[in-house]
């Protein structure tokens, strides 16, 4: 366990055996472990007594708003009067799945501004975030399996419920891929194993996640795979672009890319891939990658981003054409550990 003997753990349970007003969020364009995490602490401290209010940057995916507590997420975008406020009055705030600054959007200025008690609770290298308590830990496979070992660190065990473990258990299989990265230790599979026996629906949330796309979206992946995609074998990378038009035609919505980048990385010999998305004022970036290929130190030094080894993402203010152009010209650099 993780967080067995942490000093910080410890610190936190004493401040969480008063009762405070808590707002716990996450970062722009929230995922399955940035939503599970958000909600399964929120559900927790709760039922311990606080005052907890889940507020997100932005919105997220149709396929995740099925989850326990997700009529209770304050959208900050949608709010953002409201949402300020309670930030403002907040004693204590929980950043989860989320270490740096700038990846609150518009939330980040309030967030500073705000006087309350901050905790980070993340699995990303290099965190950047200013705070009172960091529970860091790059190790772990998602900040979902960090709440299940913060929860039980903080003698809350005895109030998990079905809920609660079916959000952790959703953000742990987003983000190994359904167990396929991010996922080698034996901790991982143990937590997972605690989850089943409050008897979860594991084959139900797999559906809801990867089985409840629009018929527009599988033409979309289509059109990606077959018109879209190129593939470089010199350099053991393929990429994919989308630009806006592309986008507009396909009927696009938030999380109709989730899992492209994926897509081909199946191909032999392929070690690095990048999704380029087109928005009006930038390109929104996805690197993967196998191996001991860096795809998060690649997005740092060269597309103002970051992640983990093998999962990164990233953007640029350049035209879609540029960034494709920048990525294409920076690929040479890196032949040598691309091959290896």
């Amino acid at each position: 366990m993780i967080l067995k003997g942490n000093s910080v753990a410890n610190e936190l349970k004493i401040l969480l055996s008063k009762k405070y007003k808590i707002v716990i969020t996450t970062h722009l364009n929230p995922d399955g472990d940035a939503l599970g995490s958000t909600l399964a602490l929120s559900m927790a401290l709760k039922k311990m007594g606080h005052d907890v209010y889940p507020i997100v940057p932005n919105e997220y995916p149709d396929f995740l708003q099925w989850l326990p507590g997700n009529e209770d997420v304050i959208d900050f975008y949608k709010k953002k009067e409201f949402a300020s406020s309670i930030i403002l009055s907040a004693d204590i705030i929980f950043f989860l799945d989320h270490n740096e600054s700038k990846r609150g959007g518009d939330m980040n200025e309030i967030l500073t501004a705000s006087k309350a008690v901050k905790v980070m609770i993340d699995h990303h290298p290099n965190p950047q975030m200013v705070v009172d308590f960091q529970l860091s830990f790059t190790e772990a496979s998602s900040t979902c399996e960090l709440i299940f070992e913060f929860i039980t660190a903080i003698d809350g065990l005895k109030f998990m419920d079905k809920a609660i473990a079916e959000c952790i258990y959703t953000g742990i299989l987003t983000d190994t891929g359904c167990f396929n990265y991010n996922s080698s230790r034996k901790r991982t599979f143990e937590i997972a194993a605690q989850l089943l026996s409050y008897d979860i629906p594991k084959d139900d949330i797999f559906s809801r996640i990867y089985n409840n796309f629009s018929a527009q979206r599988m033409r979309l992946l289509g059109y990606c795979l077959n018109e879209k995609m190129v593939v470089l074998p010199e350099l053991n990378t393929a990429y994919i672009a989308l630009t806006l038009e592309e986008q507009k035609r396909f009927d696009f919505a938030t999380g109709d890319s989730e899992g492209f980048v994926n897509y081909p990385l199946s191909i032999k010999g392929i070690y690095f891939t990048a999704l380029f998305i087109e928005h009006k004022d930038k390109v929104k970036i996805s690197f993967r990658s196998r191996g001991k290929f860096p795809s998060n130190l690649f997005s740092e030094r060269h597309f103002s981003g970051g992640g983990h080894l093998n999962a990164a993402g990233g953007e640029s203010k350049f035209s879609l054409d540029k960034t494709i152009q920048k990525f294409n010209d920076l690929l040479p650099d890196y032949k040598a550990q691309l091959n290896s």
